[in-house]
């Protein structure tokens, strides 16, 4: 196999593979902040007097939560634009 034929089967697995990454990380991350600002109403809602507190704690953990699929679009976007395995 020639050089560039391999170089465009690297490139059209990554651009594969970027999609997949970006897949993932909306679906875990709307998954995650689903489940946990259902469950932090349901805090809330059970203790109206620490709805303060609880919904402080629920902004920083949906913070969390949304810095993992932030990093994985940056190693989508590595992959598209800065492809360390092409040649």
């Amino acid at each position: 196999m020639n050089k560039m034929t391999e170089n465009a089967i690297i490139t059209a697995a990554s651009l594969i593979a970027a999609g997949l990454i970006g897949f993932g990380a909306a679906l875990g991350a709307a998954h995650g902040n689903g489940n946990l600002c259902g469950k932090g109403l349901e805090a809330m809602a059970r203790q109206p007097e620490e709805a303060g507190k609880l919904f402080t704690n629920m902004l920083v953990s949906v913070g969390l939560v949304e810095s993992m699929p932030i990093l994985c679009y940056v190693i989508a976007i590595v992959l598209v634009f800065a492809n360390p395995f092409v040649k």
